[in-house]
């Protein structure tokens, strides 16, 4: 990491978990724990829509932000089951995760409606974490750096430089994401500095600069210090190990200590 330049940020990716009491009781086990981090790292909860007004309550007065899995890019409509950015912001919502490859995988999410996503996002005043990552047989296929760059390209089309300055970019290669597997510390290194390298091609290298960038893909207690000591991974998107408060608590200090 390297915090002259930018913010490094610690976000907790819950996914479908957690009743409203549990997220209570987790959240109450956390803020103790990551208190020391204020001004020195970002600590975020993505709860499910369910948890939200929850976490916002239980969060308040502490250095404990919130953000939401998903965000539909229609301010209101017939769009059965979804919830807009408006709705976000109104509950307390300040961050968003967006183009996760669960969504893509499961749920159809494209490039494309994740571009119209974070620009809603952006424009209803919610940071957006934007996911991107390759399949292990585009990694096979060497194709890793081509697939990052269209993604990188498409997600973020026509977003402006101001706003890329409060969006967040999450690597997760798709192959490591609650698999158990991860991706060397270098691996997630190059992968990094060639997203920075995009952004600065994109946007020039003073806003690539000041883009933090996760790594996302089984980052746990155990790993969390290597990954967080490459100077381009400013953080984690963390999945599995989020759901524990002392193993949060762990990779939330590797990133104040790094």
């Amino acid at each position: 990491m390297n915090k002259a330049l930018r913010k490094a940020v610690i976000a907790g990716n819950w996914k479908m978990n957690k009743t409203r009491p549990e997220a209570k009781e987790l959240l109450e086990a956390i803020k103790p724990l990551v208190a020391d981090a204020a001004g020195k790292v970002e600590v975020i909860a993505c709860v499910p829509y369910t948890n939200l007004e929850t976490a916002v309550a239980t969060t308040a007065g502490s250095n404990v932000k919130v953000g939401a899995e998903n965000v539909h890019f229609e301010k209101s409509g017939a769009f059965t089951g979804e919830i807009s950015a408006d709705m976000l912001v109104e509950v307390g919502v300040e961050y968003v995760v967006l183009g996760h490859s669960e969504r893509r995988q499961y749920f159809g999410e494209t490039d494309e409606t994740v571009n119209k996503r974070t620009k809603a996002a952006l424009a209803a005043g919610l940071k957006p974490i934007v996911c991107v990552g390759e399949l292990l047989w585009e990694r096979e296929c060497n194709i890793t750096e081509e697939v990052i760059a269209r993604q990188i390209k498409l997600d973020l089309f026509g977003i402006s430089a101001e706003d890329m300055k409060k969006t967040i970019i999450a690597y997760e290669p798709v192959w490591a994401i609650g698999t158990g597997k991860t991706a060397t510390a270098d691996q997630a290194e190059e992968v990094c500095a060639f997203i920075r390298a995009t952004l600065a091609k994109l946007y020039g290298a003073e806003v690539a600069d000041a883009v933090t960038i996760q790594y996302g893909g089984s980052m746990n207690a155990g790993n969390a210090a290597e990954l967080l000591s490459k100077p381009n991974v400013d953080g984690g998107l963390i999945g599995g190990a989020s759901l524990k408060a002392a193993d949060f608590n762990t990779i939330v200090q590797a990133a104040v200590n790094g």
